[in-house]
């Protein structure tokens, strides 16, 4: 339809050596990619295959890290639950004075469970053979509560069991490392409640 414009370029002759080049390239060994592309596969499944078991690994120990960190977060919310809000609670907090330091035991005595969270802040650290004793003040006399070495300046948190029978008051002495069976050393504090 072009021709008769007179637009249609006149038809040439291919040059000699161009139809042996285009069926020298067509029948030619193509290049294998297969190798390099396995290669970089294996590799790629490899490093994967590392990643995803290190995240599994790192995702159990961090759940089970997690799981104990909850058990321990509902175990003080049930000690602060039932010392600190209940309605059987009293809290008696002690002034006292340990080598030339002010500090003060609080007690969260709660008489429905028949327990008490002790606090110690401020207490000066024990000598290496002694240790604070705390005592049950009862109607029989002295009961031990807790024997507290404190061999480092930091607050010391327990809960102790009340012993039968009608406690009246608490106190703490110095006393040698293993506890004593009544008070022989210096008193800290002697208290009734």
């Amino acid at each position: 339809m072009t021709d008769w414009l007179g637009m249609l370029a006149a038809p040439r002759n291919p040059r000699p050596d161009l139809k042996g080049r285009v069926l020298a390239r067509a029948l030619a060994p193509r290049r294998r990619w297969g190798g390099p592309l396995a290669a970089a596969a294996l590799i790629t499944l490899a490093v994967g295959g590392g990643a995803a078991w290190w995240a599994y690994r790192t995702i159990g120990a961090l759940t089970t890290e997690r799981a104990v960190l909850a058990a321990r977060v509902g175990a003080l919310e049930d000690t602060v639950a039932t010392f600190l809000h209940g309605p059987a609670t009293r809290l008696i907090q002690i002034p006292v004075s340990t080598g030339g330091r002010v500090g003060s035991v609080t007690i969260f005595a709660d008489s429905a469970r028949h327990r008490w969270l002790v606090r110690c802040d401020g207490l000066a650290p024990n000598a290496r053979d002694q240790a604070y004793q705390l005592w049950f003040i009862t109607e029989r006399g002295m009961s031990t509560a807790a024997v507290m070495p404190m061999d480092e300046d930091r607050p010391m948190v327990m809960a102790l069991e009340m012993p039968p029978g009608g406690v009246l008051g608490a106190a703490m002495s110095i006393e040698p490392r293993a506890g004593s069976a009544s008070p022989s050393g210096p008193m800290v504090f002697h208290r009734l409640l």
